[in-house]
């Protein structure tokens, strides 16, 4: 009997069954605190509800035990690793860390002469607004078990052609670049190969241009350049968190120009990759900020459901985390400022970056954000002082 056969609790071939039961797979249990994620839990949903014994709609935080088995005849992708629950296989590691933990895998089952468990968690469920929320599933574990020190995918280089549904959007606006008068892409092909050169030509275009579309894959740019100098000098990190929470800062702006463009929200990779520096870091206030602040962004109108789905398994995280550990609840404090009349509040909320200061409209009395600078604060939202031009 196949090992995957036996994890599924299926036979493997149509001949009688024998009359003892086949041994259950041996497993070899390993620890950590780094977090593991594992993808194509939407295929798998059925079989979650059931692990974690709940009604669908409920809020769910269940733990499991994963064990981790190569699928080397997989007809996708020989390096495949899939994750099996209770008998039940219920997603994969995404392909670019399979490759990476896959030669690990084998050595640490040939050396223990098992199959290798990790402990996680399922979270998630609970209702949105287009249904029942989806299950997703985290593990924990030690990257160097596999020979590794990094766990997470971070930001690639250059822009490449996609194809099929839009990602980032940069292929879409590239093709019709000469038709559409409103932006001009030509920069791009600019941009010196090397970094530091490159990096100082892109502040000097997002000193100048002030179309969104060119700023949103200037900065997309920018930030990518930077966290792949972070080996080579001390302030690219910082200078990457920088550029981040300036992008952010323009994001409404720049989802506006999406929507008038394409009707739908790309890929905003800046808030994926934020929210994994968070986790990281073990900074689950920040995580949830940036993996909620992308949420907001998307509303309805994202054009790949896979980067809400991201976002959400992101979130359901942190939450999990911080509800793991209760913070101490204090207050936080509320600063008036502006005339007797139309005050404006300004919050200091815990998980918004530094940078980023929180304001309640003298109007409608929603909060909105905005880059930290000198003079005076806005008193009302840019919805408000939209309707008010």
């Amino acid at each position: 009997m196949r090992l995957i056969d036996r994890l599924r609790g299926r036979i493997a071939s149509q001949r009688p069954k024998p009359a003892h039961a086949a041994a259950a797979p041996t497993i070899q249990m390993l620890g950590g605190h780094e977090d593991l994620e594992v993808v194509g839990e939407s295929n798998y949903q059925p079989a979650l509800w059931e692990i974690c014994g709940r009604q669908l709609g409920q809020r769910v935080r269940h733990p499991i035990v994963g064990v981790l088995v190569p699928e080397p005849q997989n007809p996708y992708d020989s390096n495949a690793i899939a994750v099996f629950v209770e008998g039940h296989i219920v997603g994969y590691l995404d392909r670019q860390t399979a490759s990476l933990y896959i030669q690990g895998l084998h050595e640490l089952m040939a050396s223990s002469g098992a199959y290798i468990a990790l402990d996680g968690v399922v979270v998630g469920g609970g209702h949105r607004t287009d249904g029942p929320g989806r299950l997703g599933i985290w593990l924990e574990h030690d990257p160097r078990d596999f020979g590794l020190q990094r766990t997470f995918p971070m930001p690639g280089g250059r822009p490449v052609p996609e194809t099929g549904a839009m990602r980032t959007g940069f292929s879409e606006a590239w093709l019709t670049d000469a038709e559409d008068d409103s932006y001009d892409l030509s920069w791009f092909d600019e941009l010196p190969e090397a970094d530091r050169p490159a990096i100082a030509m892109l502040r000097g275009l997002l000193a100048t241009d002030p179309d969104p579309i060119d700023r949103h894959f200037q900065f997309a740019e920018l930030e990518a350049r930077l966290y792949r100098c972070r080996d080579l000098y001390d302030s690219a990190l910082d200078e990457f968190d920088g550029a981040c929470k300036q992008h952010d800062a323009e994001m409404e702006t720049i989802c506006e120009a999406f929507m008038v463009k394409w009707s739908k929200v790309p890929l905003l990779e800046t808030y994926r990759q934020m929210a994994i520096r968070q986790q990281k870091k073990k900074d689950w206030n920040a995580c949830l900020w940036w993996a909620e602040r992308g949420l907001a962004l998307y509303g309805d109108a994202a054009a790949r459901e896979d980067a809400v789905e991201d976002l959400l398994k992101r979130r359901n995280r942190a939450r999990q985390k911080l509800e793991a550990v209760p913070l101490a609840k204090s207050k936080s404090p509320v600063v008036p400022v502006g005339s007797a009349s139309s005050v404006v509040v300004v919050a200091a909320r815990a998980s918004a970056p530094a940078d980023l200061e929180i304001l309640v409209c003298g109007r409608c009395n929603g909060e909105f954000e905005r880059l930290r600078v000198r003079g005076r604060k806005p008193q009302l939202c840019p919805s408000c002082r939209a309707a008010s031009a």
